[in-house]
């Protein structure tokens, strides 16, 4: 024998008479009685928003077969709206014709069927709520394989995305690719599609990482490319780029807004985002200024603001990953800020005669000497990438040589020398930096 529940969605159910109670339900628990089905409970429909079996609650420990609500449409409509997704049971309203707009109100809050009352015969009630059960039943049914279809196909996506990021990052084939995510699946108990939205996100993580350590490379670039305009080494081209970079960094702050990883970052990440974007209004803002010692110096000032908090976005993000390996793509990353910045202190110090930038330069190389170490000794080094940082070493002695001829008669073709080696550097840790971003080892870790 189907057993309900009687909800009062009238304002007869704020009487606190158990007598007027009675008698607005008496007649539909008879006429359920008849028609073959026994009523466990009577409440209110606001008994709707409690799901089978919750805690201390009446109407989910009966779990019903059906609720049937009894009275006014606006209550129910307003319960049924505020569930959290589809009712927990077949829900059968009695009562006088909801209009047209109340009828789609209804159906889309997940009614499972009208039908009039008073007046309908106990033998037709029966059959209409085996309808509304049976309906909800194959309505069920039907969303449960709508949503296992959609996520068929979502994860779908997940795995296509995936095989490309896999296929750009090793110059692999499509089967190739997907056999590697079929494996790493299999090692790790998970779903291939679980496993391929991994390797996206890692790789989305990666690439934020990697816009963010640009940053801090521009910062110090901007600068220097300043100091190589007041110095007249191809002042021409240095200032095309400066354009350029300036480019580069609004258009990193641009992606970095919008990526994914940044959607779903913290409150600190966020954070750390807009403290860059301020600086870099600050930054830009003064890079137009004609070329003097002095402009030269606030230029620096603001960028170095700029590198603070491109820093600080850097390992933000790099804690947000939680990928340890990401961390190979930060330190890469970090060479290119720091060679602009050694090349940007030594042009000022010879520029300037800046004592306290000639005295700090040592330990920016002692960085850099350290960080090579261990980039040469990673084990995600590659033989492109063991090649690359063959090249590295060899302008990195360059610079050396450029450094130590500043002072000497020799100093403006040292100078040049210095600007060279730099951008050599830049160029070839640009390049190591997004081969360590779409690394296999990096993205599958």
């Amino acid at each position: 024998m189907p057993h309900c529940l009687i909800l009062l969605s009238s304002s007869e159910v704020e009487s606190p008479s158990r007598s007027t109670r009675d008698a607005a339900t008496h007649e539909l628990t008879q006429a359920l009685h008849v028609a073959g089905h026994r009523v466990t409970w009577v409440g209110g429909c606001d008994a709707l928003a409690h799901q089978p079996g919750a805690s201390g609650d009446q109407a989910g420990a009966m779990a019903p077969e059906q609720v049937v609500v009894v009275g006014e449409v606006s209550p129910l409509l307003a319960a049924l709206q505020a569930l959290p997704g589809e009712p927990a049971w077949p829900v059968t309203l009695l009562g006088p014709p909801p209009s047209a707009d109340e009828r789609e109100a209804l159906l889309a809050a997940g009614l499972a069927g009208w039908w009039p009352w008073p007046g309908l015969p106990s033998a037709a009630l029966g059959d209409a709520l085996a309808i509304d059960r049976a309906r909800w039943r194959h309505d069920t049914q039907q969303r449960a394989e709508l949503a296992r279809a959609r996520g068929q196909l979502d994860e779908r996506k997940w795995v296509d995305r995936a095989k490309g990021v896999l296929m750009s990052a090793r110059g692999i084939g499509e089967d190739d690719a997907f056999r590697l995510l079929r494996g790493a699946a299999m090692h790790a108990n998970l779903r291939v599609g679980e496993v391929s939205r991994s390797v996206i996100e890692a790789s989305q993580w990666a690439e934020a990482i990697n816009r963010a350590g640009q940053l801090r490379m521009l910062s110090q670039r901007l600068v220097r490319l300043a100091a190589q305009r007041l110095a007249g080494i191809e002042a021409r081209r240095a200032r095309a780029l400066q354009d350029e970079a300036a480019q580069r960094v609004q258009e990193n702050l641009d992606h970095l807004a919008a990526t994914p990883p940044m959607a779903s970052a913290s409150a600190a990440t966020r954070g750390a985002l807009a403290a860059v974007n301020a600086a870099w209004v600050a930054l830009s803002a003064i890079l137009e200024q004609r070329q003097s010692p002095q402009a030269l110096l606030d230029i620096d000032e603001r960028a170095t603001r700029l590198l603070a908090s491109a820093e600080a976005l850097t390992e933000s993000l790099e804690a947000g990953g939680a990928r340890r390996a990401l961390k190979v793509v930060n330190l890469c990353g970090r060479q290119r800020m720091r060679v602009q910045r050694i090349a940007k202190d030594a042009l000022l110090a010879s520029l300037l005669d800046d004592a306290d930038r000639r005295a700090a330069l040592p330990a920016l190389l002692d960085e850099v000497e350290q960080t090579l170490h261990e980039l040469e000794a990673t084990p995600l080094a590659s033989s492109d990438s063991r090649e690359a940082l063959a090249l590295a070493r060899d302008e990195w002695l360059r610079l050396l040589r450029g450094l130590r001829g500043l002072d000497g008669a020799q100093a403006q073709d040292s100078r040049a020398l210095l600007v060279r080696a730099s951008d050599a550097l830049l160029d070839v840790f640009d390049r190591l930096t997004a081969s360590y971003e779409h690394s296999l080892q990096v993205i599958m870790s």
